[in-house]
């Protein structure tokens, strides 16, 4: 088990670990990208529709035209940004954050399911992975908060 990091294993096995793990059941027939903007509003809290575009894979108007479908399913609110009165703020519904924890729950129970079939050192190990993929998480948030003229490296464009 031990050695040293294949980083192209490590993402073939999230890969394949989310083909498995992220796909479940669908609910209120609504796609991954509604479901990613009720988790990124459920994550993030209030946001503007140019932050949420920052967490999405999709154009603005492709969002702008989710965001008023989830707003009509009763999923997601709009409310005035009392920082900018020319700006609106989203925010989940109760609906909506019931979908969030619904899926989360979902989620819990399927990866405890799976992890029942580990032995106890199996889940020490795991235990270990997930504070250090938590780490990973932070790191990666970070990063995509830095400048864009900041190389993976640490070090400016022309340095």
């Amino acid at each position: 088990m031990g050695g040293a990091l294949d980083v192209d294993r490590l993402v073939t096995v999230i890969e394949d670990f989310n083909t498995v793990f992220i796909r479940l059941a669908s609910v209120q027939k609504l796609n991954f990208s509604a479901l990613s903007v009720l988790h990124s509003l459920s994550r993030g809290g209030r946001m503007r529709l140019t932050d949420l575009l920052a967490t999405e894979q999709i154009k603005q108007p492709a969002l702008t035209s989710l965001v008023s479908k989830l707003e009509a399913a009763g999923l997601v609110s709009r409310q005035p940004d009392p920082g900018d009165g020319r700006a609106t703020l989203l925010s989940l519904t109760t609906a909506g954050e019931m979908v969030v924890q619904s899926r989360h729950a979902d989620r819990v129970a399927k990866l405890a399911r799976l992890t029942d079939r580990l032995d106890e050192h199996e889940r020490v190990v795991l235990a270990d992975a997930q504070e250090v993929l938590s780490q990973l998480f932070a790191i990666a948030r970070d990063a995509s908060a830095e400048p864009s003229s900041v190389h993976e490296s640490g070090r400016t464009r022309g340095e």
